[in-house]
């Protein structure tokens, strides 16, 4: 058994969930089946749900399952898209979008299921997830969303201000939309859950191991890492936002269509019982309609994980640590003294129009990238739509609204200047806040100055 240490990212969820499998290299020549590519959530699903079908299966990962975006996310399971909605989907990609909106519409069901079908100890929390509204104007996104999910038959809701306030226990908010099948997990702890249970159906799972390149040869697809190569019948590429951060060459058209864009996540110290069921006291899963997103849920053990975005180079970690708890105490005054025990980050897989990316890279092979911070929920049956288009299911009862990869013109360059779209979003959310009415607009305006002292 190989032994190389990977060096996990200091974060919460590597601190409290317990260690994942001990997984051997690829080392030498090895055949599978089905090759995938990347133990993130979406290789893993895919593993798990080819091997309920009884083929057989090999997961080669550059680090450990885990260790990228799926492993180091807010955890909030969220069963929609970050912007587009049904109508979006559906006039892009037309009868493949229907499918695809049914099985977004499922997808948080799908991934408490999972758990509890392999009894994956993730501190898993079906509370619902809420999406609050920060200015009057937005209330539309809301009505919008409750009017086309219901549409589609999820169980959504319009909230109004009051049940908002009564929901997060803050009055900083104008309405919600509401979907019941929303939560939260461990997304470390989910993510070496799968792996188990994977690896207990007859996976092989090979770590430290970044693939360097494949190809087709023979009617095979060959699969090479530095100390050994694997061949299949099949192929699923599942690195998302990491793509091209092991290999540059692995699979270029794929890593340079998406932007990865990097993700602050941090937690507090445990909150008191009595302040904790005065702050989102039904543990629901929350992420609001600021474009500098406003985000928060608890741990199993009452801490709350939130998180945000900051500029330039120069002690980051308490720059954040600033800004966010200035914005907890505006929200939640009864919060208090405000301490964080873990700050970490990671990369999220931007796309231009916030649509995932679905490709056929070639026969029996496919891939996808563009998670825009919807993974955690989406990954997990897409994985098992993923596993039934290597076993022949036709294209027409897939859930797989194919595309050609299209890349980013000078991807370098724009991936250093993305970060600064954040000031756009600050400025987009301050206009939102002029619309809204006086108290509003002062209160922005007090923020505004005091952020700058």
């Amino acid at each position: 058994m190989v032994t190389t240490n990977v060096r996990w990212p200091s974060s919460l969820w590597a601190a409290v969930t317990p260690p994942g499998p001990d997984l051997p290299e690829l080392i030498g020549t090895e055949r599978a089946d089905v090759i995938v590519i990347g133990a993130g959530f979406t290789g893993l699903s895919t593993a798990l749900h080819l091997r309920e079908a009884g083929v057989d299966v090999a997961v080669v990962e550059a680090a450990e399952p885990g260790w990228g975006a799926s492993g180091r996310n807010n955890g909030q399971v969220i069963p929609t898209l970050s912007r587009p909605d049904p109508e979006d989907i559906i006039a892009k990609h037309g009868a493949a979008g229907e499918r695809f909106v049914a099985m977004l519409r499922d997808s948080a069901s799908a991934l408490f299921d999972v758990v509890q079908k392999y009894k994956i100890e993730a501190e898993q929390e079906q509370a619902g997830w809420v999406q609050p509204v920060h200015s009057p104007g937005r209330i539309k996104i809301a009505e919008r969303r409750v009017k086309q999910w219901s549409k589609f038959g999820a169980p959504v809701e319009l909230l109004s201000r009051d049940q908002v306030s009564d929901m997060t226990g803050s009055n900083a908010w104008y309405g919600g939309f509401w979907n019941k099948t929303g939560g939260h997990v461990n997304p470390l702890a989910l993510a070496r859950g799968l792996a188990h249970a994977a690896l207990g159906l007859g996976a092989r799972i090979y770590a430290r191991s970044p693939a360097i390149s494949f190809e087709r040869r023979n009617d095979k697809w060959i699969v090479k890492t530095e100390k050994g190569e694997i061949s299949g019948r099949a192929l699923v590429m599942a690195t998302n936002a990491y793509s091209g951060e092991f290999s540059k060459s692995l699979v270029p058209e794929i890593a340079t269509e998406v932007m990865p864009v990097l993700s602050w996540q941090m937690s507090t110290q445990p909150l008191s019982d009595n302040v904790r069921k005065t702050i989102i006291p039904g543990r629901q899963a929350m992420s609001d309609t600021h474009g500098e997103l406003y985000f928060a849920r608890y741990d199993a053990r009452n801490r709350l994980i939130t998180g945000g975005a900051v500029l330039g180079p120069g002690n980051k970690v308490e720059r954040m640590k600033a800004r966010v708890t200035e914005r907890l105490q505006r929200l939640w005054p009864q919060i208090g003294d405000v301490s964080f025990d873990y700050v970490w980050n990671g990369y999220v897989g931007m796309t231009a129009d916030f649509l995932p990316r679905i490709h056929r890279l070639g026969p029996n092979a496919y891939g996808w990238t563009g998670c825009n911070g919807r993974a955690v929920a989406l990954t997990i049956p897409l994985g098992r739509a993923l596993s039934r288009a290597v076993q022949g299911v036709p294209e027409s009862e897939l859930a797989l609204p194919f595309t050609e990869p299209v890349t980013y013109m000078a991807h370098g360059l724009l991936r250093k200047i993305a970060p600064w779209m954040l000031l756009l979003y600050r400025r987009r959310d301050a206009q939102e806040l002029l619309k809204g009415d006086n108290f509003e607009l002062l209160k922005w305006a007090e923020h505004f100055l005091a952020s700058r002292r």
